[in-house]
């Protein structure tokens, strides 16, 4: 992922409103120019996280840094305000942290015809090269929505009457014995570990694939693709 060192290539990366996964700063000390960085980031809504300077050094590979690093995301966020009174699907990703996931997701979700990928600002793969190149072009065309807080997320989403369905092999219901309703939110959980429990607790609907043979789950992108086209097909 493409990376940017130092105070003033910062702040003017932010300024010009260019894509960033998230800003780097460091714990200590503190100056005014770094706290500038973080309002700045934080006026734009890209995430910051505060590191020691070690780790500042090993992610400049020691290139002076002045206590700032940013990395770069290989598209814009949209925002979930836009979304919440149209009708569609959209999938929340609850987890997934290989980019290349993310990125087979995404297209998957673009070729259905999903309206946007929602992923957290932690517990996910960034928008990165890698990612944008197994979207094969989807990252470019169909919207990614960053929330702060997944939980929170689901709860605005239900307020605007959205359904949320939860796709879990513990599922009681098989995901092509369901009608989706016009405003559809499709959860996939994170690789080898499935939703958080938190998350399942406040689907509206936990839906299984049935599977024929002895291996109990599929890839996560994979499951997305099943799931989707069983959506569309019936949309």
């Amino acid at each position: 992922m493409e990376w940017i060192a130092g105070i003033h290539p910062v702040r003017e990366a932010l300024k010009a409103g260019r894509p960033l996964e998230r800003v780097c700063v460091a714990k200590e000390p503190r100056s005014s120019r770094l706290d500038e960085i973080v309002a700045l980031a934080r006026k734009v809504r890209v995430p910051v996280r505060f590191e020691s300077r070690d780790v500042l050094d090993r992610m400049a590979h020691s290139i002076p840094h002045q206590g700032v690093v940013a990395f770069g995301s290989a598209s814009r966020h949209a925002q979930l305000d836009d979304f919440l009174e149209r009708e569609g699907m959209l999938v929340l990703l609850d987890g997934v942290e290989d980019p290349h996931n993310l990125g087979a997701i995404v297209r998957t979700a673009h070729a259905a015809g999903a309206l946007a990928v929602i992923v957290g600002e932690r517990r996910s793969a960034p928008l990165s090269e890698t990612t944008a190149k197994a979207a094969a072009g989807a990252l470019s065309v169909l919207p990614v929505i960053r929330a702060a807080n997944l939980n929170r997320t689901i709860e605005k989403l239900k307020q605007h009457l959205w359904w949320i369905y939860g796709l879990d092999e513990r599922g009681q219901s098989a995901c092509w014995d369901t009608q989706y309703e016009p405003r559809s939110v499709l959860v996939l959980g994170a690789e080898g570990h499935g939703l958080h429990e938190q998350i399942r607790s406040k689907c509206d609907f936990l839906l299984r694939i049935p599977m024929a043979g002895a291996v109990a789950s599929l890839n996560v992108s994979v499951a997305a693709g099943v799931a989707l086209f069983d959506w569309r097909r019936k949309a």
